[in-house]
């Protein structure tokens, strides 16, 4: 038998290119399952980590720390009290204290959050590797019924700079309670960051509070009504705040500036390092993180039992083939390796299509996920986490494959050449 080994198994694939080709879709389907939940761990903790950097402390009503940190920077959920503007000023007064940036939440516009803050959230705000913010069109709000948009707000609703906006009393995607009496003026766009404030529209903390003038527990005053050219004689200065980003002079004193926060007279009070929640909200999350790998591996180990489940049966139609290769002078090895060979091929054609299904999904469904769930699908060649995973798949591939490798290597010529009725 002097043709190449590859080409006799290419040949033999070729002869029977339907079950290959249902085998390699099999498996490049589990591939794919596999690599996308692992790319989809990996981005949703690089872009939670990337969501906020350059802030020392995040403080706000004593609940915990995990909360406090998905509902003042990710907003998610909602908080349960206020921090006094009072103390929200004491602490910006310390010593230790270089920056303190102040976040007012609990309205919304057509389901995005209505982020009230000051023009020192666009000075000191970072993102990524110390990313600032930057202006796509516009510039940062002035006055109080002025509004800047996040990328992914301007995108979806069609908004520019120019346009009037109306804010909604409370988070929800729905509301029946508006503030249609005082409308915002959009004069800026954000550069899409590949964070939360993409889905954000901020406002004057003046703005949050003029808008909520003739409002008391939550619903408008009866009988009264304020226009928005009167509500500059009001005091508009802020009573409270949902949380607050500080940043310091200097990191060394992150320890001594939390817990003087932590035991704040005046009221509870929390501060939580941001690095440190994200890896106490990874541990939260971790055993759902396993159990996804676990059931994608699972998937893949039966994607690879078909694979040897389909070889193995077909020995018993090509134990003719094999007897003649052998009468040919193939050796009992080079059955074995024939054999082997086949289904580590079939293995790896599953491995390089399910790497395409992967791509193709993410082109698809990652704009998607971005635009709906703030979670940013990575395109491109697979990480180095991605590679090992396809490296012990093809480990689990080549011991499989020497399952129908020994099943034809113990056939004999004599039993391959004898007919059974």
């Amino acid at each position: 038998m002097k043709a190449p080994l590859w080409h006799l198994t290419w040949r033999s694939i070729a002869n029977r290119r339907l079950t290959a080709l249902l085998t390699v879709i099999s498996v490049a389907l589990a591939v794919a399952l596999l690599l996308g939940v692992e790319r989809l761990r990996h981005d949703a903790r690089a872009g939670f980590a990337a969501t906020i950097s350059g802030t020392d402390l995040v403080v706000g009503a004593r609940s915990g720390p995990v909360q406090l940190l998905l509902y003042s920077v990710f907003h998610i959920g909602n908080a349960t009290n206020n921090v006094s503007w009072q103390s929200v000023e004491a602490i910006a007064a310390l010593p230790d204290v270089d920056w303190l940036v102040p976040l007012s939440l609990g309205d919304s516009h057509r389901g995005f959050r209505v982020v009230g803050t000051t023009a020192g959230f666009f000075e000191h705000y970072r993102h990524g590797r110390d990313q600032a913010l930057a202006m796509a069109a516009g510039r940062p709000f002035g006055e109080v019924f002025e509004a800047v948009v996040g990328a992914e707000v301007a995108e979806r609703l069609g908004y520019r700079v120019g346009q009037s906006i109306v804010v909604s009393h409370g988070s929800g995607e729905v509301s029946f309670a508006e503030h249609d009496d005082k409308p915002f003026t959009v004069v800026g766009v954000l550069a899409r960051t590949g964070t939360p404030v993409d889905r954000s529209v901020l406002v004057s903390l003046e703005g949050i509070e003029a808008i909520h003038v003739d409002w008391a527990g939550g619903a408008r005053l009866p009988g009264v009504r304020i226009a928005a050219e009167h509500v500059r004689k009001f005091d508009l200065s802020p009573k409270s705040v949902t949380a607050a980003l500080v940043g310091l002079k200097s990191r060394v004193a992150v320890f001594r500036v939390q817990r003087r926060i932590n035991d704040w007279p005046a009221e509870p009070l929390l501060a939580v390092l941001p690095g440190a929640t994200l890896q106490e909200l990874w541990g939260v999350v971790a055993v759902a993180e396993r159990a996804l790998l676990a059931v994608s591996a699972l998937v893949v180990a039966v994607g690879l039992a078909g694979l040897v489940a389909v070889v193995v049966a077909s020995l018993g139609e090509r134990r003719r083939e094999l007897a003649i290769l052998r009468a040919l002078g193939a050796s009992p090895g080079q059955v074995f390796r024939l054999l082997a060979l086949e289904s580590l091929m079939l293995s790896l054609a599953g491995c390089v299509l399910g790497i395409m299904l992967l791509s193709a999904a993410v082109a698809v469904v990652g704009p998607w996920l971005g635009a709906h769930y703030g979670l940013p699908l990575s395109a491109g060649w697979p990480s180095v986490a991605e590679w090992r995973l396809l490296g012990a798949v093809l480990a689990v591939a080549l011991l499989a494959s020497l399952v129908p490798g020994w099943r034809a290597y113990r056939y004999s010529l004599a039993d391959g050449m004898t007919i059974r009725i």
